[in-house]
């Protein structure tokens, strides 16, 4: 890739040092996100029920859809937001970004996360072995989409 260079600087993205143990730090935010959209689901399921009670069953109909649902609330509002980073991203010192520079919007951020969820039904842990061998540490959904996960500390 070419590094962009502004006023004689290297951009934070073309630095080696961004990428410095972000595959371990991503594994480690996806296990806290996962345990904040569990603890998350349970009000709305508590809602779901009292809504099938008033429906008389109908409602219980959302169950099927809850968790997707909870999670891609959560993935639109922390990961679309200016911080770009999930709340476990943030735990982790890392966030995403576009290598074209633009603010990533919640739209996007759901596209991300669809496309690491169908990668992994179709083609199991494999999406994530491509990180061993990218540039940039990239998994097989960063790479479609044009996106880097880097430090934000660095």
């Amino acid at each position: 890739m070419n590094a962009r260079v502004l006023d004689g600087e290297i951009s934070r993205l073309d630095d080696v040092r961004a990428y410095d143990g972000v595959r371990t730090r991503r594994v480690l935010a996806f296990i806290i996100d996962y345990c904040i959209v569990a603890l998350l689901t349970i009000p709305f399921a508590i809602l779901v029920f009292f809504l099938g009670i008033l429906t008389l069953g109908l409602g219980w109909m959302l169950f099927s859809i809850l968790v997707p649902a909870v999670a891609i609330l959560y993935i639109w509002n922390t990961l679309g937001s200016a911080d770009q980073a999930t709340t476990g991203m943030k735990m982790m010192g890392i966030r995403l970004d576009r290598l074209d520079g633009t603010r990533i919007d919640g739209l996007t951020a759901v596209v991300h996360s669809v496309l690491f969820w169908a990668g992994n039904v179709i083609l199991t842990p494999l999406v994530l072995l491509v990180s061993l061998f990218a540039d940039r540490k990239r998994t097989l959904h960063d790479l479609l989409l044009g996106m880097v996960v880097s430090r934000s500390d660095r």
